[in-house]
Parts: C-alpha cells; structure tokens; sequence
C-alpha cells in the first residue's frame, strides 16, 4: 500500500543524501584537486554515513524498506543515496512527482562567496551533473541546477548547459552577489533562457546569508541543532532563513525582472510561509510609498503583491498555519513538500499538513497538492505527468 492513494500529490520538495565525495566523480580533472584540497574533510563520509550505507547491503534491513518508509531519515532512508532504489520509493510513496535537490552540494560549498570565480562555476557544474545522473531513473523525478549568479556570462551558459542535462528548475542563492544586485540588467540572458526553456527560478534554504556568529555568543551553553550539532538550525537562527529571499525577491520586483519576464515563474522552497502575508503587503507599502518618485515603480504592470501572485509560488513547513496562509495570501501560491528524506519534513507530512489547512475549502487543497506545482512548472513538467496514473485512468 502507498502512502498516497487513488490521488495527484506533487512533492515540491525531497532530495538526495549525496555521499559526501560524490561529487568529485563529476569534477572537470583540472578542478578536482584544487576543490577536495579546499574542502578536506567535508569529502570523505563519516563513520555514521558510511554504517548507514553499508546497511542497505543487508537484507535484513532491507526488508524493512516499505513498513519503514517515513519512519527511516537521512541516509537510512529508501532512495536516499541509492539511484537505483529511488523508484520503488516514489511508487510506496505515491507522489507523482518529486522536484530533487541536493543535500552538501545545495550551497555550492560557499565558493560563490570566495575569489575563485572558476571553482565556484566548476562546482556548480558537477553539481548539476551528479543531481540530473541521480534523477535519469525515473521521468517522475525532477532535477534541479545550480547557477551562481557572481558571473554574468557564465549564469545564462550554465543554466543553458544545466537544462540540456535533463534540469526541470534552477537554483540561484538568495543571497545578494558580493559586487552587484541578483537583478542587474546584465543577467536578463539568465532569465530569458529560464523563460524560453520553461524552467522555473527556485530558491533553497542553504543559500541564504547566515545570521552573524555573534548573536549566539550569548554567555550561555550554546543550544544545538536536532541533529545535536551546532551547524544547523536552531530557533534563533531559524529566523534569519527568508531574510536573504525578502530582499532578493523585493529587488527583483521593484527593478522590473518579473515583468520583463512574465511567463517566468519563481519558487521558494524549504523557506517557509508564515511571512508571505505580511511580506506582501509590506511591498505594497514601499510601491505606494515611493512610486511618485521612483520611474521604476511607476512602470511596475500591478501591484508587487500581484505580480508574485502571477509568478511566485511557496512552500510553507509541515507545522506552519497554512490554511490561514493561503486565506492571507493567495491560492495560488502555496505547494506541497514533503522534504523527504530528511528529519525535517517528519514521518507524515500530508497528515501535518491536513491538520494546519484547516477549513481551506476543496479548491484550495487541489491547488496545494496539484494545481499550484503545475503552474510552477510549467512546460517543465511534462503534461502525462500532470496526475497520478490511477486518476488519470478514473
């Protein structure tokens, strides 16, 4: 039995639990060295991460795969590291489709932050070839590209290279480029080529700038993450996650990129939403506040809230109010996620998610589970895979 019967459920998030030195498998030569003397120690697999892969080689463990489905996180996880595996954990899901991300090389290793402008494209490269390699199993997986935007000529011949591998969405950091804003007339090539292949614009939590060390030198015991580490999200720091996105999407709005590109769509993914509400109606404010003296507003097509309404979409965490999102915001923008397989998105996400939607009406829920995801896609998403199988042939 799948976890999700006789109904379309789009995932517009799980990932793949890369093995830490997977990558280098996909490394232009000239830059491999150069990247695993760089990053040392983060490319070799911890004792845990290598226990939990020798695992799946035993078949008592095996056998537990379906009754432990949503129960077994990380690299314990069916699929999660293991091509090979991932489709017969779509079907027990019953997803009818899943956007995949990385899980180490989702920040691009923070080189987009350093000098080395051409290890930082490399590795955005390997990237790109490692995710679409894991996804080429199974058309109901969707692979996502990185595109660093510290170049302006190498973003569109990324993204152009990254969609002929086979990428369905692209990923650029919400994080502001170190020498010029994401929305600079100079990376218009990158959107165009976006628009022109029908692949969405997505963002990841990862790419943000991180909340500065000296908030959590508080002079008392430092509070770990879930995973009982200090590298991850705590409740301080998990409220600095949208911060980055606020401010990129805003510039991308004011200065014109949304309508320069009207059919190109936008995604915030594993960012939460508890903050669209309000987010919305504070660009509202800023347009009517400043619009008199700035052209750039005064040529704006709508309102801010409008235009990501048009092209803007949102998944919100499991725990989140979503009904009273969506009633805030717009149907049209929230979408499904299952953050699958990682700790975050729970043992039962559709079950969370039943219970914070509330009263949402029929219309709405269609929309969360199907409709909203489709939009995002687009052409990206070929039309057969738009329902399940056993709805498609009801």
């Amino acid at each position: 039995m799948a976890y999700i019967e006789n109904r379309t459920v789009h995932d517009a998030d799980s990932h793949v639990m890369e093995l830490p030195e997977t990558i280098l498998d996909y490394f232009e030569a000239r830059y491999r060295d150069d990247f695993a003397a760089r990053l040392g120690p983060k490319l070799v697999s911890s004792g845990s991460q290598a226990e939990a892969a020798a695992r799946h080689d035993d078949p008592a463990f095996r056998a537990g795969d379906e009754a432990n489905l949503l129960l077994r996180k990380n690299h314990l996880a069916l699929g999660a590291f293991r091509r090979d595996d991932r489709p017969r954990t779509l079907d027990l899901l019953g997803f009818t489709s899943q956007l995949v991300f990385t899980t180490a090389a989702l920040g691009n290793y923070g080189l987009d932050d350093g000098d080395d402008v051409a290890l930082a494209l490399a590795a955005a490269r390997a990237h790109n070839r490692m995710n679409t390699d894991f996804c080429t199993v199974d058309r109901r997986l969707l692979a996502t590209g990185y595109v660093p935007l510290v170049d302006f000529t190498a973003a569109p011949v990324i993204a152009r290279e990254a969609i002929e591998l086979g990428c369905r969405g692209l990923i650029i950091p919400s994080a502001c480029p170190a020498r010029h804003s994401p929305s600079h007339v100079a990376l218009d090539p990158l959107w165009a080529t976006a628009e022109e292949a029908g692949v969405p614009i997505l963002f990841h939590v990862g790419g943000e700038e991180k909340m500065r060390p000296a908030y959590f030198e508080n002079g008392l015991p430092r509070v770990l993450d879930f995973h009982g580490g200090a590298e991850n999200f705590t409740g301080l720091s998990f409220m600095a996650i949208p911060l980055s996105l606020w401010q990129t999407m805003a510039a991308l709005v004011f200065d014109g990129v949304l309508d320069r590109f009207p059919r190109l769509k936008f995604g915030a993914i594993e960012l939460g939403a508890s903050w669209l509400p309000s987010w919305m109606r504070f660009l509202d404010s800023g347009f009517h506040a400043f619009r008199k003296g700035e052209e750039r507003l005064q040529k704006l097509s709508d309102l801010p809230s409008e235009i990501l309404k048009r092209q803007f979409r949102v998944t919100p965490y499991p725990h989140e109010p979503t009904g009273w999102i969506i009633e805030n915001s717009s149907e049209a923008m929230l979408m499904f996620s299952s953050d699958f397989p990682h700790v975050e998105g729970g043992r039962n996400p559709v079950k969370r998610f039943e219970e914070n939607l509330g009263a949402t009406s029929a219309i709405a829920r269609r929309r969360f589970y199907r409709d909203n995801f489709i939009d995002l896609m687009g052409p990206a998403l070929p039309r057969d895979l738009h329902d399940h199988p056993s709805v498609a042939a009801a």
